[in-house]
């Protein structure tokens, strides 16, 4: 089992919610920043969300923006994704990552040396 274990997503129904979360099982200290990413049948993974491990910043791409909110519980090493207003073309398998590397652009998967085992997200129309 990697360092990154995630929770269990879940059918919703469109306009509905759904929070992810992602628990580090060792060397979250020495994280710098954390995301999340979806991949879609036929489709790359694409970036989510992310924020830094450490003091503030966050990052969200455009198609979530206003309605996922990411977050973090630094002492239960956990990283939370909000989903609300879910659309059906948010169905996907989303992952949870986490990167060594300060200064890396937080959009770039590249940027991140661990991944959780990916969930399923299904909203249904």
């Amino acid at each position: 089992q990697g360092p990154l274990v995630e929770s269990e997503g879940g059918l919703v129904q469109a306009g509905g919610s759904l929070r992810l979360a992602c628990t580090a099982s060792r060397e979250a200290f020495t994280f710098v920043d954390m995301g999340w990413f979806r991949q879609s049948p036929g489709k790359e993974r694409e970036f989510v969300a992310g924020i830094k491990w450490v003091g503030d910043g966050t990052e969200y791409a455009d198609s979530v923006k206003g309605r996922f909110t990411i977050s973090r519980d630094n002492a239960k090493s956990t990283l939370y994704l909000h989903m609300n207003g879910l659309k059906p073309e948010d169905t996907a398998l989303y992952y949870c990552a986490a990167s060594k590397q300060l200064g890396a652009r937080m959009t770039n998967p590249l940027t991140y040396t661990y991944w959780g085992q990916g969930t399923r997200v299904t909203v249904s129309s």
